[in-house]
């Protein structure tokens, strides 16, 4: 099989956000306790965080961290975090059936992001909660001192404000299973109001109002119509989510479901258009796709004791192919920058996590941490609009699906291609024309595969899926050749010298 690509320097989608490589950490089951946090580990540093989940998140290149939630965070009251642990209370927690002891808080997180190189992003609670607990959430985080609230985090051992810059209004509020469901125009009024307060408080932040939970909702298309004719000028991002899985046990479409992403993209950022020319605006909403990820390995799990601290909740172990898919997310959302930016692979530890931990024990990277670690040191610059010719192939998920699923990022000193063959059997010969590029060689091709698609990283084999280096493309004259090897996903950079 044969494809061809046509790149031209000139002919850009947009610059990629360094904040499409985000990670998201919710208090649901491990992901906090036992996994980012866990005081009596050998690991833990002076503050109770374990070094070696640092070590590994540090690996991943997150650059935001979103925090607390999901839904998680619409039934939270922020001020039980802060303060003396000693003095914080034990709540029931809803949206999973836990209890939470509240011994890692608003404080514990900007602690740990700092220590990972994460900028945070904070979600406040318009479920059960409004726009005043949000106002005072930003004045105890962002304002310098002299005011109760500011005094009340100083007084925690905090004297120079968080300068939190992103700030999510909420969380799924679209969705039925959410504490406090709203409608959209309850929701579109309450987030309003509190991006109002909010930016009088701190008016230098930026806020995400919440988008469709999938592209599924029945609401989907008039939920955001509908929410951004009341937040229109008040917010900078939509927020849409995606997870995707292989329930049906069928490879060939799983490996397609990554293109809906495409279609949910476009069609939000039609929505967000609609009403900036409804308005006349010249002004874009752009998008942040703050949780994205396979997940449906868990779905099936025994339910764990109720009211139980840190249970083992949603605690997928990935395949190989289920890394091949990731990767494809991230294709597409590199393919959209120009309106993607930010995003947040959901989550990070432990919960549908790219690392997991054991108890006391050690920690280990997941199949699908590798493609994210390699986009996310390989894929900075100008995404590049691709022409794509490749074979198409038809499955129960989706007629017309290219083989090749490929972005093409402009590093300024060399270009990086992510490049997907979703082939199971058959390796793909693919050219590429650059145009515009001069002189270029191949520097480093590396591949992740593994002839078992079913294969996972254990405690006890953390290496059986990993990345590997690759040979046999090279350039000549401005053309690319390389052939990808079967149901393979592919990071090749190519530097500026002679090819």
């Amino acid at each position: 099989m044969r494809a061809r690509v046509v790149l031209d320097r000139d002919y850009a989608i947009g610059e990629v956000d360094r904040r499409l490589f985000g990670g998201f950490a919710e208090h649901l089951g491990r992901h906090i306790y036992e996994g980012i946090y866990e005081p009596g580990h050998p690991l833990a540093d002076e503050d109770g965080f374990r070094r070696d989940v640092i070590e590994l998140v540090r690996g991943l290149g997150m650059t935001v961290m979103r925090y607390p939630g999901g839904n998680f965070v619409s039934g939270y009251n922020w001020e039980d975090g802060v303060g003396p642990r000693s003095e914080r209370p034990r709540r029931l927690e809803l949206a999973w059936r836990a209890t939470e002891p509240n011994e890692f808080g608003a404080n514990e997180f900007i602690q740990w992001c700092r220590k990972v190189g994460a900028d945070p992003v904070i979600a406040v609670n318009l479920g059960t909660r409004g726009p005043e607990d949000a106002r005072r959430l930003v004045e105890y985080c962002n304002h310098p001192s002299g005011t109760e609230l500011s005094d009340w985090r100083r007084s925690h051992g905090f004297a120079e404000p968080h300068g939190v810059r992103l700030w999510c209004l909420g969380n799924e509020m679209d969705g039925p299973w959410q504490m406090g469901h709203k409608t959209a125009t309850e929701y579109g009024r309450a987030a309003c109001e509190a991006a109002k307060l909010m930016k009088w408080v701190d008016p230098e932040i930026e806020l995400v109002a919440c988008g469709s939970s999938g592209r599924f909702m029945p609401t989907f298309g008039a939920w955001e119509m509908e929410v951004l004719d009341h937040t229109f000028d008040h917010v900078e991002y939509l927020s849409i989510h995606t997870y995707l899985g292989n329930r049906e046990d069928d490879s060939a479409s799983f490996l397609a479901k990554p293109d809906a992403m495409d279609d949910f993209i476009e069609e939000t950022v039609a929505c967000c258009d609609a009403v900036a020319a409804k308005r006349r605006s010249a002004k874009r909403i752009m998008l942040s796709f703050d949780e994205w990820n396979v997940w449906y390995h868990s779905n099936d799990d025994p339910p764990h004791e109720p009211w139980s601290v840190a249970p083992h909740q949603l605690e997928d172990v990935y395949t190989a192919e289920d890394a091949l898919c990731a990767g494809a997310m991230l294709i597409s959302l590199l393919n959209h920058a120009d309106r993607v930016k930010v995003a947040c692979l959901a989550q990070v530890v432990n919960v549908i996590g790219a690392i997991m931990t054991e108890a006391g024990g050690p920690a280990w990277r997941q199949t699908i941490y590798h493609p994210f670690a390699l986009a996310s040191a390989n894929a900075q610059g100008r995404a590049l609009r691709a022409v794509v010719e490749s074979p198409l192939y038809d499955c129960r998920e989706r007629q017309g699906v290219p083989v090749l699923k490929l972005a093409a990022i402009d590093r300024g000193d060399g270009l990086t291609l992510l490049a997907l063959n979703r082939d199971l059997a058959q390796p793909l010969d693919m050219t590429v024309d650059l145009r515009g590029f001069g002189p270029l060689a191949v520097g480093e091709w590396t591949v992740l595969r593994h002839d078992d698609l079913k294969a996972t990283n254990t405690r006890e084999y953390p290496d059986r899926v990993r990345p590997a280096s690759h040979s046999g493309a090279a350039v000549d004259g401005a053309q690319l050749r390389a052939t990808l090897p079967p149901a393979s996903w592919s990071v090749i950079r190519l530097v500026c010298g002679i090819g």
